[in-house]
């Protein structure tokens, strides 16, 4: 392996665009090498804004491409897994949009070929890496908030139109709505930041599908895992309100904490104290740092310089995310 490790991207959407794309233009060590999507005009348009070399239309045609070490799949979700699996199956590592797979068997099936590859894969679950989540996080670990209990987040924006969602609106292609594309990090944050306790029953509210086709625009979920520890989320595309609302926050028995804003709470002398940390956020975005640190995460694991997450963990994500769609449909509470 080459000290510089050489990057194609699959999918020229904003993701990619606003997120990645950036990111990795300042990084060291890595160059984005070639592009890959079905406009190819607007393939070669982006390749040609951020000096990439190549630009294709075809996935087969980019994995072709000999000097690839690993490839970030943005595309819409339906094709998450066949891009993972065409990518693991010519041996290259692979960092992936969220969701996974659109069901449970499709993730399972990355899961497997990555092991028989022994390639890693790398869910873009970029919340973790933010800084007012990693320091929750270290609360969290150090036992200083004695044992978790529960967590409680919500993810509330307003889009006002539907043909903006385009492929989300459409549940065979997106695999689900605003419970899928906004309640599976606020599920990531909960279960990781509580070192992802098994999970036992769900159960689960979802408003706002028009037919068969159509996804939730709003849900609401209740996990419940080993040990009592519970995650309560809340999740709408049709937010009313001053502005988007994104929050998480977490309860143990010593204490609390929470992003937006970041604050930690511990009882000390019998007296709740305000333990915050001041100037503890950088200057930086905190979402364009998540990815930044996302890809530099990524990055060493491929070198074999630091521990990449499990995929048993997505996996996880998945048998949740299921029962709480079929909880919503069945009117009834799941177990696990």
């Amino acid at each position: 392996m080459s000290d510089t490790l050489k990057i194609g991207i699959v999918g020229a959407g904003a993701i990619t665009q606003v997120a990645h794309l950036p990111v990795l233009r300042k990084l060291k060590g890595v160059q984005v090498v070639a592009l890959c999507d079905s406009d190819l005009a607007k393939a070669r348009a982006l390749a040609q804004r951020f000096g990439i070399r190549d630009a294709f239309s075809d996935i087969e045609e980019l994995l072709e491409y000999e000097a690839l070490d690993a490839v970030a799949i943005c595309t819409p979700n339906h094709l998450h897994e066949p891009h993972a699996l065409a990518a693991l199956a010519a041996g290259l590592h692979v960092l992936i949009e969220r969701p996974l797979a659109l069901t449970l068997a499709g993730a399972q099936r990355i899961a497997r070929q990555a092991e028989k590859r022994d390639r890693i894969v790398t869910v873009g679950m970029n919340h973790r890496y933010r800084t007012d989540v990693q320091i929750v996080r270290s609360f969290a670990q150090s036992g200083e908030l004695g044992r978790l209990e529960s967590a409680r987040g919500s993810w509330h924006v307003f889009r006002p139109s539907r043909a903006q969602l385009g492929w989300r609106q459409r549940r065979d292609e997106s695999g689900g709505g605003a419970m899928l594309d906004l309640g599976e990090t606020i599920l990531d944050l909960g279960l990781w930041l509580a070192n992802f306790p098994e999970p036992e029953r769900v159960s689960a509210c979802l408003y706002g599908a028009e037919g068969q086709r159509g996804v939730e625009a709003s849900g609401s979920a209740f996990v419940v895992c080993e040990g009592g520890f519970s995650i309560f989320l809340d999740v709408t595309w049709h937010h009313v309100g001053e502005g988007e609302r994104f929050g998480l926050g977490i309860r143990g028995g010593k204490g609390s904490a929470g992003i937006n804003p970041l604050h930690v709470w511990k009882e000390l002398h019998g007296v709740p104290t305000d333990m915050s940390p001041t100037g503890a956020v950088g200057r930086e975005n905190a979402v364009t740092a998540s990815y930044r640190a996302e890809w530099a995460h990524f990055l060493a694991a491929i070198r074999g310089e630091a521990k990449p997450f499990h995929i048993r963990e997505q996996l996880t994500i998945h048998r949740i995310l299921d029962a709480i769609y079929r909880s919503a449909a069945e009117g009834k509470d799941i177990a696990l």
